[in-house]
């Protein structure tokens, strides 16, 4: 059973756990996929009935932000430990090295993609990147067929939240991946134009700090965090 934070459910896992479920998950036939919610998305969530469906009927639902642990906490269920996906899929990539499997790219802006690809064959020989494409297109149609071509075991989505999501949902039954994982903004991260948090902020869990600083104009995104802990409040005051 998930841990429901805002009615949004989640899968008590550690990271390595997760990691173990999502091998098992590209050994299985059929397309899956996993969401990586952050307080923002489940804010989100709360008024986009499609996008709560798209969370909820997916494989896997880990918590990538610390204010998922936190309300969690508040509602006297708390989850393992925070499972970022950036972090996540850089775990996984060193499995999958392992077996020769292949990873699809798919997101950000032209030409980052294709350097993200490089960043990651450099840091996990072994895994081969069967395929690229950025997040700039309009019909569905090609880039599912060039995702198809390629036949990944793993198939990235970095679209950005809700468009991912969605994306995932609207789009599993054409695709022949054995598994997709929404990430945002990762590719961006992995191609290294995007610099996380020092280690140090991460420890203490102010990775969202850091990134404000860094980008001032994200204000209008963390105010929604007071919101989202005061309905937490309420969830736990109503016993939900």
């Amino acid at each position: 059973m998930r841990t429901d934070v805002l009615h949004v459910g989640f899968d008590n896992l550690t990271m390595e756990e997760a990691v173990s479920e999502a091998e098992k998950l590209m050994e299985t036939e059929g397309f899956k996929y996993i969401v990586t919610p952050n307080p923002e998305i489940v804010w989100l969530c709360r008024k986009d009935r499609e996008l709560a469906e798209a969370v909820k009927n997916a494989a896997m639902v880990i918590p990538d932000g610390i204010g998922i642990i936190y309300g969690a906490r508040i509602l006297g269920r708390p989850l393992k430990e925070k499972v970022p996906g950036a972090d996540f899929a850089q775990k996984l990539f060193s499995k999958m090295a392992k077996k020769g499997q292949k990873v699809y790219l798919l997101g950000s802006k032209p030409g980052v993609a294709e350097l993200a690809g490089e960043k990651i064959l450099e840091a996990h020989p072994g895994i081969v990147v069967c395929g690229t494409a950025d997040g700039y297109f309009k019909d569905d149609g090609p880039v599912i067929e060039k995702i198809n071509s390629a036949e990944p075991d793993l198939l990235l989505v970095c679209l950005g939240a809700p468009k991912q999501e969605l994306w995932m949902k609207r789009n599993g039954h054409k695709l022949k991946a054995k598994l997709a994982i929404g990430l945002g903004g990762s590719l961006d991260v992995y191609s290294g134009l995007a610099q996380r948090a020092p280690e140090k902020w991460q420890q203490m869990n102010l990775e969202w700090l850091y990134r404000l600083i860094k980008q001032p104009s994200r204000i209008g995104r963390q105010l929604r965090l007071p919101a989202f802990v005061l309905a937490v409040v309420g969830q736990r005051i109503k016993g939900e």
